[in-house]
């Protein structure tokens, strides 16, 4: 139900509802214990067309929010530090994407914590990339070629597996008369492979013959991606010890959207945090 809701059922104020729930949350949810987390995810959310962001960590082992807050980076994280500290948390790895702004705080604060780069990140670069030629592609073609290529953005990013079989002739069309599309389609699937493999050994040979075929290409964008590979190597790496990704966030993500839509959005910051700290605990939960 929402706060509106309740208020009409209970013939109270909508302020006073709120005041309860609100002292209810804090009350529950507004210290996460950390003493037995393990495992971090770090990332930022992305709210409504006003450039809000928020940073979220989350426990990768239960699911629950440990720290939530406005801005993007690691000022955003300045907080959450001590209270990691305090709490005397033994962090073995923390998954983050490749900013420098999380990583370089991780490095910082948790400098015996493995840093994993989430291959979920890693995987949308490529496709960035890819997506990035397609368009060179079609800028640079002509009548027909230009309205083969055109529109197969979808075909080109989403998992072979997951296309329709009436889309695949499309896509075996498109990629048959561009060379360097073709290209960069089989890399790309190609480095989804980089995670299956048994050892650190195997995923550093793996990774290195990968970043040589795409530089081997002469293809802008596929030396670009290499380059950040190789940038990034150690923390990619670390997936072989602690096979973590912040894949848990998306979902969560995706949950805060559906509570900020039914509610409206939230104008009292502080309350909407405290929704967001609760969120692994219910389904059902009064809303703004």
């Amino acid at each position: 139900m929402t706060m509106s809701d309740v208020a009409a059922l209970t013939l109270l104020s909508w302020d006073t509802v709120k005041a309860i729930t609100k002292t209810h949350l804090a009350k529950d949810y507004g210290k996460p214990a950390l003493p037995g987390v393990r495992y971090l995810g770090i990332d930022e959310i992305h709210l409504g067309a006003k450039k809000r962001y928020y940073t979220i960590v989350i426990d990768l082992e239960d699911g629950r929010i440990l720290w939530a807050k406005p801005g993007r980076g690691g000022a955003a994280l300045k907080g959450f530090w001590p209270r990691l500290r305090r709490a005397q948390a033994k962090i073995k790895a923390v998954a983050t994407d490749m900013s420098a702004a999380y990583w370089s705080a991780v490095l910082d604060h948790l400098p015996d914590a493995a840093l994993v780069f989430d291959k979920f990140h890693v995987i949308k670069l490529m496709n960035e990339r890819l997506d990035d030629l397609r368009r060179q592609m079609v800028r640079e073609a002509e009548g027909a070629m230009k309205l083969k290529i055109k529109g197969t953005r979808f075909l080109l990013l989403r998992n072979p597996e997951n296309l329709k079989t009436d889309q695949i002739p499309k896509l075996d069309r498109a990629l048959r008369l561009n060379e360097p599309l073709l290209v960069g389609w089989y890399l790309k699937e190609e480095l989804r492979e980089l995670w299956n493999q048994p050892s650190r050994q195997d995923m550093e040979a793996f990774m290195k013959d990968w970043c040589e075929k795409a530089e081997q290409s002469a293809i802008g964008q596929l030396i670009k991606m290499a380059k950040t590979l190789r940038l990034h190597a150690s923390g990619i790496l670390a997936y072989s010890r602690y096979p973590i990704t912040s894949g848990k966030l998306e979902g969560i993500n995706n949950k805060i959207k559906t509570l900020t839509k039914r509610s409206y959005g939230f104008h009292d910051e502080n309350f909407f945090i405290l929704k967001l700290l609760s969120l692994h605990h219910s389904r059902y939960k009064l809303l703004g």
